[in-house]
């Protein structure tokens, strides 16, 4: 995908998040939530770390952030949340991928039916859409912060397995077991980073437009806005 589409994606998240700051932090904790579960000192916890690094990028307080550890880890009582991903088209034949995190998935499953349903799309069976994706983690640098030539030999040799330029900037993309590997090095060149996280992109995108894209966009916008959804991923690539 190209390096523009990515900074289009992290524009429109972090739209998201200062519109919806309280819903994000309700989204976040379940994060912070289910990862704890795996252990709560995010040193050892990978997952963890990341979760708690989002919800700081949020704004959240630091003692909503223990919370959410502490009921993840059974000090503050348990709470039972479980990762689903929803496959499905939008109009057009876009496919779409829901992360989810919920507590009854016999609640979720037909309300995100329904909001596919409404846009005129469909949820699909399983691994209907997935195939179309793969795992990758996504280091976005803003122009002007580092040397293009620099940033290139500095994440090759940390182990990325591209770096994709646009205007706004650069999007250094890796494997998954690459990741932290490669933000770490990134990091330890002083170099700012406008966000890093472990993602699903497509194998190829759709340039969408016009009436398409508008019910794609709206169909997107009401996944996003679903208490239990997480993340929203697609091969569409919105043009202006």
């Amino acid at each position: 995908m190209a390096g523009h589409s990515h900074w289009k994606s992290i524009k429109h998240k972090k739209a998201v998040v200062d519109a919806r700051r309280g819903k994000m932090w309700s989204k976040l904790a379940r994060l912070i939530i289910i990862a704890a579960k795996r252990g709560g000192n995010p040193d050892d916890n990978l997952a963890l770390r990341y979760a708690i690094e989002k919800a700081r990028a949020a704004n959240m307080p630091n003692d909503t952030i223990d919370k959410a550890v502490k009921k993840g880890t059974g000090e503050l009582g348990s709470t039972n949340y479980e990762s689903v991903l929803y496959e499905g088209y939008a109009p057009g034949g876009v496919a779409i991928l829901v992360d989810a995190l919920t507590d009854n998935r016999n609640r979720t499953a037909p309300e995100i039916r329904m909001l596919f349903d409404r846009s005129g799309g469909a949820v699909g069976a399983a691994n209907s859409v997935g195939w179309m994706f793969s795992t990758q983690g996504i280091i976005a640098i803003e122009r002007g912060k580092i040397d293009e030539d620099k940033l290139i030999e500095l994440a090759l040799d940390a182990g990325a397995a591209d770096i994709q330029s646009s205007e706004e900037g650069f999007a250094v993309i890796t494997a998954m077991g690459d990741f932290e590997k490669v933000r770490k090095a990134i990091l330890a060149a002083n170099i700012p980073l406008a966000s890093a996280e472990i993602t699903m992109v497509p194998s190829q995108t759709i340039s969408i437009s016009g009436e398409q894209a508008q019910k794609v966009q709206s169909l997107i916008d009401a996944l996003e806005d679903h208490d239990d959804v997480q993340n929203v991923y697609t091969n569409a690539q919105i043009e202006a």
